[in-house]
């Protein structure tokens, strides 16, 4: 006897541990258990007795479920073994799973991210789930075409954030390359993207470049009437030149004032993780004024671990903001000087009016990574000596700009 949509509603589980079944004809029943009720079909091939699943009910209906025993015995009429059709759907379905765009990126960003930044990574992550996968997250990944994937940029572009757009082709670049290298795509379609997105208006760091102006800064600081700690990263900052965030989060460990020395960890640079783990320390020789501005700190902050302490609590270093606050303090606008503007500024200084200087000591000074596949690992001179001499020379050089020197511009060809 057919079974009836109000039968398989109502019908409950004896207890029998290997669950009640309700024939409907056709090989096709309703099997009953605690956990809920599951569509099976009977039926024999090549002299085996075989049974297939059809899903659960209610996700499954009656009707759907006959419909799917109507189609498994026209495969038997043809001698085609359902149950092999539906091993072969399923791989099918979970091969086309692991190929969608999100599945390859997930994959990607598992292998990739030991090696990373863990900000790098989290931020990789976070726009593809914001920007990339809602849209062509579950297509396969060979189907995204270029057109499909401008489109998704071009809305990005629409809410003013040019440069995540060009960020965004080039991260899924990186997916694309990697489905070619695994074999589940035929090429990258990023790559036909080239200059097909508005152009990114770089806008650089506020910086003072002219001494005169650097001067005038530089009697602001000495002038700053607010903290005493505040006034001193505002010096050493112009002295040092370093990132701000390394000269917020100076710790008295890594100041040695007898040997007049800076060092900052590699693990506190700005490198990639493998230059974390394995890289040098970065050395900032300091001169004379530095060490005397740090040894008037001493009495302030020295009993604890930052040089430049936290104004609320003392286990953290200042806020990144505590500069720049105190140069709009100082009268100078976001437009005029930021704190990383200090880099900028001693670095365009020193080339157009300090000859002599080397433009290698000064990029070794200012921590920048060496160009080509190769610069880091073979280049290792640190010029220290000669940093030495050119901190030095800064620091006397910018005191002559604070008492208002006569500045003499000097040619190219001497300098």
């Amino acid at each position: 006897m057919a079974l009836t949509d109000t039968f398989v509603k109502n019908a409950k589980y004896s207890g029998r541990p290997a669950g009640d079944k309700h024939s409907d004809g056709g090989g096709l029943f309703l099997l009953v258990k605690s956990g809920g009720k599951y569509w099976r079909m009977a039926y024999r091939y090549g002299g085996k007795q075989k049974t297939l699943a059809f899903g659960a009910y209610p996700a499954v209906t009656l009707a759907q479920a006959r419909k799917k025993r109507d189609a498994a015995k026209e495969l038997l009429a043809q001698d085609i073994d359902p149950g092999v059709i539906r091993r072969a759907e399923k791989a099918a379905t979970k091969a086309a799973a692991a190929n969608t765009f999100e599945a390859i990126a997930r994959e990607l960003h598992a292998i990739k991210a030991p090696g990373w930044s863990p900000l790098y990574a989290a931020r990789w992550l976070e726009r593809m789930e914001k920007d990339l996968f809602p849209s062509i997250g579950r297509m396969p990944v060979g189907d995204v075409t270029a057109p499909i994937l401008l489109s998704v940029l071009r809305r990005v572009e629409s809410r003013g954030a040019r440069e995540t757009a060009h960020t965004l082709r080039q991260t899924a670049g990186q997916v694309f390359r990697y489905a070619v290298q695994t074999g589940r795509a035929d090429r990258s379609p990023a790559a036909d993207l080239h200059g097909a997105l508005q152009p990114v208006v770089v806008k650089h760091m506020a910086a003072i470049l002219e001494p005169v102006k650097a001067g005038e800064l530089l009697r602001a600081i000495d002038g700053y009437s607010g903290q005493p700690i505040t006034r001193a990263a505002l010096q050493l900052s112009a002295l040092l030149f370093q990132r701000p965030g390394n000269i917020r989060s100076m710790e008295w460990a890594w100041v040695d004032l007898d040997k007049a020395m800076l060092t900052i960890p590699a693990q506190a640079m700005k490198r990639t993780v493998q230059g974390k783990i394995n890289g040098r320390p970065h050395l900032v020789p300091l001169a004379p004024q530095a060490v005397a501005i740090l040894r008037e700190l001493v009495p302030l902050t020295g009993h604890g671990r930052f040089v430049f302490p936290g104004l609320r609590t003392h286990d953290r270093p200042m806020s990144d903001n505590t500069v720049n606050a105190a140069l709009r303090r100082l009268g100078f606008s976001g437009d005029e000087m930021s704190a990383h503007g200090f880099r900028a500024m001693a670095r365009t200084i020193m080339v157009e009016r300090m000859p002599g200087i080397s433009a290698d000591v000064l990029e070794a000074q200012l921590a920048h990574g060496k160009s080509g596949p190769l610069g880091a690992a073979y280049d290792r001179a640190d010029f220290m000596q000669q940093r030495v001499e050119m901190m030095t020379r800064w620091a006397d050089y910018l005191d002559e700009l604070r008492n208002g020197a006569a500045i003499l511009p000097f040619s190219k060809r001497t300098a």
